[in-house]
C-alpha cells in the first residue's frame, strides 16, 4: 500500500442522488466517479453493499449475507438501457431525490422492476441471449455462496422472516431430502434471487470498470463479524460457535473502556478458528476474493479481532464478562498472501481504538496500513499519535469517518474549547464553522500519510444533521443522501479548489 501518494472520498452509494429513493449504480454514480477524477482524486471508499435488514436500522455492518449485494443499489435506468423493462414501468416509481434515503421505497421499487424485468428475462428473445449467457456464467463461478444465499433467501420468506433456527428442522439443518423438495417446489423464486444478484453483480463491476478508466479506484468495506441470521452462518455452521440446536456459544463485543463502562455487546456469532484453519480459511479467502472483483482495496472493520476476540457468553445482556481468545488471522492473512501469489495485500486495517502490540506486530508483518483520524487529533498534547506530524507514511488519514461527527458539525457541537483552540493553533489560522472542514482537509492532504480520505460531508462544509452513523443511536442512521444541487455545484468551485490541492500536496 505505501508508494505512491493519493487522496479519496469517501461517499456509500446510497448517499447518491436518484429518483429512486436512494442512490444506485446509473448516471450519477458515473457522474460523481467522474467528478472525483476531475479534482484529482483517485479513491472513492464506500460503506458495504451486502443486504440490509430495516429492524436493525439499515446498518450495512449487519447483513444476511457476506456476499450477496442489496438490491436497493440496482440502478433502474440500467435495466432500462438493457431492455429489461421499458422506461414508463420505472417512471411510476420515481420520487424527488431529497435529503434523505427512502430504504422502503428503493428495495420496494426495485423488486418489482426486477420481476417484470425476470418475466423478461426468462421469454424467448434472442435480444437477450448474451445476457442469459452471462447469466449462466455467474451461477456457475458464484456457486460457492450464490446457491446458499438463493435457497437461504427463499425459505425465509416463505417463513414469515423468521431465523434460521426456527425453521422446520429439516430446514433449517440443511437436511438433504428437505432441501431437495424445497428447492424443487420453490425453483423459479430461486432462479429469481439469483437473477437479482447477476443483475447487481453485473452494474457493480460495470461502474469498478468505468471508475478504472478514470483512474478511480473503489475502497471497500468488510465487516469483521456477519449475523447469526445469515446464509452464511446457516450454510457453515462448522465454522461457527454455535450449540447443536444453532443457538450461539458465545457472541462479539469489545470489553469495557474509557468510551463505555458496560463494553459493546455486538451479538454476532464467533468463528471457530481452529474449524477454518483446518479448511484453509477457504470462506475467508473466498470472501476477500469476491471484493476484489470490483474493489482495488478493502478496509476491515474492527481489525484488531483477527488477532484476539472478546468472547461474551451467550445470554449475556452487556459485554463486561467475557475473555480475550485467540484468533488465527495471521494465519489466514498468509493463505490469502499465497492466493494473490505475494503481492502487497491490498488491506486497510481499521486500528482505531486501544490497540495492542500484537496487532500492531501483526500489521507490519503484512505491511497493512492503519488509520488515522484528525477530529481525534487537538486537545492532548503534541505527542497525540493523530496529529499529522506523527502520522507515517504507511496510514490512511481521515479528517473522520462514517462513524464520527462532520467537522463542521464537531466544531460547533463537539468540539472542547481546548480541542478548537488547539486545532488553530495547529493549523495557524483563525477557523469558524464555514472554514473548519477545508482547513482540516488541508491538513489531512499535506501529512505524510500515503493515503487521504475526506467524507463527502466534509468536501461540502455540512453539519452535524448531515452525519452518516451516531454508533450509540439504533436507529435513524445510515439516510444521509448528497442533494442534485450539491452533486451539480461540486463540478464547479469546489472541484477546481481540490484538484489544486491535490497538486500542491502530490496527491
Amino acid at each position: 500500500m505505501a508508494g505512491k501518494r493519493k487522496s479519496g472520498v469517501i461517499m456509500h452509494i446510497s448517499s447518491l442522488p436518484g429518483e429512486f429513493g436512494s442512490g444506485d449504480f446509473g448516471s450519477c454514480a458515473r457522474r460523481f466517479a467522474g467528478m472525483l477524477a476531475d479534482a484529482g482524486f483517485s479513491i472513492w471508499q464506500i460503506l458495504p453493499l451486502t443486504p440490509v435488514d430495516p429492524a436493525l436500522g439499515n446498518s450495512p455492518y449487519s447483513s444476511s449475507s457476506a456476499f450477496a449485494g442489496n438490491r436497493m443499489f440496482i440502478s433502474p435506468e440500467l435495466l432500462c438501457e438493457e431492455g429489461l423493462i421499458k422506461p414508463e414501468d420505472a417512471d411510476r416509481f420515481k420520487t424527488a431525490s431529497g435529503r434523505h434515503s427512502d430504504h422502503e421505497h428503493a428495495s420496494f421499487c426495485r423488486k418489482q422492476l426486477l420481476d417484470a424485468a425476470f418475466k423478461n428475462f426468462i421469454q424467448e428473445n434472442e435480444n437477450f441471449k448474451p445476457l442469459r449467457s452471462g447469466f449462466a456464467r455467474f451461477c456457475a463461478q458464484e456457486t460457492f455462496w450464490l446457491d446458499d444465499y438463493a435457497l437461504f433467501r427463499v425459505i425465509k420468506e416463505n417463513n414469515g422472516g423468521r431465523s434460521w433456527t426456527d425453521w422446520p428442522h429439516g430446514l433449517a439443518f440443511r437436511e438433504k431430502a428437505a432441501v431437495a423438495a424445497f428447492s424443487l417446489e420453490h425453483a423459479h423464486e430461486i432462479l429469481f434471487v439469483k437473477f437479482e444478484q447477476f443483475i447487481f453483480f453485473r452494474q457493480l463491476e460495470a461502474l469498478s470498470s468505468f471508475c478504472a478508466g478514470l483512474g478511480v479506484t473503489i475502497f471497500g468495506d468488510v465487516p469483521i463479524y456477519t449475523a447469526h441470521d445469515s446464509a452464511d452462518v446457516w450454510s457453515h455452521r462448522e465454522l461457527f460457535c454455535l450449540e447443536a440446536d444453532g443457538s450461539q456459544r458465545g457472541q462479539a463485543g469489545v470489553p469495557p473502556d474509557y468510551f463505555s463502562r458496560t463494553g459493546q455487546l455486538w451479538g454476532n456469532p464467533l468463528y471457530d478458528w481452529g474449524k477454518m484453519k483446518r479448511d484453509g480459511f477457504v470462506w475467508w479467502r473466498r470472501r476477500l476474493a469476491h471484493m476484489l472483483r470490483y474493489c482495488g482495496m478493502i478496509r476491515i472493520d474492527h481489525f484488531r479481532g483477527l488477532c484476539a476476540y472478546w468472547d461474551i457468553p451467550a445470554g449475556e445482556k452487556t459485554a463486561e464478562k467475557g475473555r480475550w481468545r485467540h484468533a488465527a488471522g495471521r494465519e489466514m492473512l498468509a493463505a490469502f498472501s499465497s492466493d494473490i501469489k505475494g503481492a502487497p495485500l491490498p488491506l486497510v486495517a481499521e486500528d482505531l481504538g486501544i490497540i495492542t502490540d500484537d496487532v500492531r506486530q501483526l500489521m507490519q508483518e503484512f505491511a497493512l496500513p492503519g488509520m488515522s483520524v484528525l477530529l481525534f487529533a487537538f486537545g492532548s498534547g503534541a505527542d497525540n499519535p493523530y496529529l499529522p506530524h506523527n502520522v507515517g507514511r504507511r496510514s490512511v488519514i481521515y479528517t473522520g469517518t462514517h462513524d464520527n461527527d462532520t467537522v463542521r458539525g464537531w466544531w460547533e457541537t463537539g468540539a472542547s474549547d481546548a480541542e478548537k483552540e488547539s486545532f488553530a493553533d495547529y493549523a495557524g489560522t483563525e477557523i469558524t464553522s464555514e472554514n473548519a472542514a477545508r482547513v482540516m482537509i488541508r491538513l489531512a492532504l499535506s501529512s505524510a500519510a500515503d493515503t487521504a480520505v475526506i467524507p463527502m460531508q466534509d468536501i461540502l462544509g455540512l453539519g452535524s444533521e448531515c452525519r452518516m452513523n451516531t454508533p450509540s443511536r439504533p436507529l435513524g442512521n445510515w439516510a444521509w443522501r448528497m442533494l442534485p444541487s450539491e452533486l451539480a455545484g461540486f463540478s464547479a468551485e469546489p472541484c477546481a479548489f481540490y484538484k489544486k490541492m491535490n497538486g500542491i500536496y502530490g496527491r
